[in-house]
């Protein structure tokens, strides 16, 4: 019996030890449910689990809820259009709040976000809520609007 608790809590001490990506990452932190179902539909789940690094800005479920549900829902069928909104949110390589600067930038989807940092960060119209939330692959950077490219 302790050899088998022995090996039990080795297995258990490995499962915790491993490290997350930005989706499980996102998953664990239960504020991005419809992000992730998002994610899941455009079909970018291998992108954000790949080996990165990437920086994103998260948008919550509560960000998400602003958008009028008929619009949500046509944007959730529409996996192109999904796609590219979902990528304007991911700039490749991890940028930390501390070397945020203002300026543009250019997301994965090539779409320029524009960053202001007067009186808070901002990407485009959107504010960030919560900093450096840090994933295997990159880090995570909440905001509180999705991001529509023009």
């Amino acid at each position: 019996m302790k050899k088998f608790l022995a090996i039990s809590a080795l297995a258990l001490a490995a499962v915790t030890a491993q490290a997350k990506d930005i989706v499980d990452t996102a998953i664990a932190a239960g504020d991005f449910k419809t992000l992730v179902a998002a994610v899941q539909a455009a079909g970018l789940v291998d992108t954000l689990k790949g080996k990165g690094p990437y920086t994103v800005f998260a948008p919550t479920d509560a960000a998400f809820a602003k958008i009028p549900k008929a619009d949500l829902d046509a944007l959730l069928k529409n996996k192109e259009k999904l796609s590219a909104v979902l990528l304007a949110h991911v700039v490749p390589g991890k940028v930390m709040s501390k070397d945020v600067a203002a300026g543009k930038v250019k997301s994965a989807s090539g779409y320029e976000l524009t960053v202001g940092t007067a009186g808070g960060v901002t990407v485009d119209a959107a504010k960030v809520t919560a900093v450096d939330i840090v994933a295997d692959n990159g880090v995570i950077h909440v905001i509180d609007t999705v991001i529509v490219p023009r």
